[in-house]
């Protein structure tokens, strides 16, 4: 059993195979799908994606910070609205992203912090996007570690001491297609961070993994990423697949 935990499913770049995608990625083994929120635009293809797969797919609700703009309080209001009224598996993805735009980096730091605390609330993990803002992001987790707050740094890409810091916060660490790339560099060191501390992920329909670098990301290339943690860690497929899925069972509780 494989368990993709960052998968966009609700992506329109799967609107022409989604249903033939999902079943390549059960047939190589994949057979839990946690799907991160966007914004207020995705909410009902989300609800419609869990509708057809109920006992695959599993959701999360929250605001990316790429979303957070002028409205990001109507965008908050949303997740909040949703969180009160039914359940969810995460609050995520959520966290700080100044790679595209630094101007809204205050109103990203307050959605980060209001996000978080409505997960302690609801004793929720949190699923953490960062890009070029790790010094950020570890400021506002600082502010909010211990009791509570746990959850995955998704698609990690910094350094070792970085990661370790991130585990230090109660993150796993959300490893996928970067870890195959030449200069994906978390190869180098990743041998030195414990196997209990990864969870595996795609980030579909992103980051597609080496050999299919640069086209669109499905659930089932996963495997290529299982492939090279086997060659990191030197176990096997199976011990992989198991250990990693018993992590993210540790997060989600389920």
């Amino acid at each position: 059993m494989i368990t993709d935990t960052h998968t966009h499913l609700y992506s329109e770049q799967f609107d022409e195979d989604r249903k033939a995608m999902i079943q390549r990625a059960k047939d190589a083994g994949v057979s839990r799908f946690f799907i991160p929120a966007i914004d207020s635009s995705y909410t009902e293809q989300m609800f419609s994606l869990e509708k057809e797969n109920p006992e695959d797919v599993f959701l999360m609700m929250g605001l990316h910070p790429t979303s957070v703009k002028e409205n990001y309080k109507e965008e908050l209001a949303h997740v909040k609205e949703w969180i009160d009224k039914r359940s969810f598996y995460a609050i995520g993805e959520i966290g700080i992203d100044l790679y595209w735009d630094k101007s809204f980096l205050s109103q990203q730091q307050e959605a980060f912090r209001t996000q978080i605390k409505w997960a302690k609330e609801k004793k929720l993990p949190i699923v953490i996007h960062c890009r070029d803002a790790f010094d950020e992001i570890f400021e506002v987790l600082e502010t909010e570690k211990g009791k509570g707050l746990y959850g995955i740094f998704h698609c990690f890409t910094g350094t070792k001491e970085q990661a370790q810091k991130a585990i230090s916060y109660n993150m796993k660490l959300g490893i996928g297609g970067v870890a195959t790339f030449k200069n994906g560099k978390i190869d180098k060191f990743l041998n030195e961070i414990d196997i209990k501390h990864i969870v595996l992920e795609t980030d579909a329909p992103y980051l597609a993994p080496t050999p299919y670098r640069g086209k669109r990301n499905e659930s089932s290339y996963i495997i290529n990423v299982v492939d090279k943690l086997v060659d990191i860690y030197g176990l096997t497929f199976d011990e992989i697949a198991e250990i990693t899925t018993q992590n993210s069972k540790e997060i989600f509780g389920i």
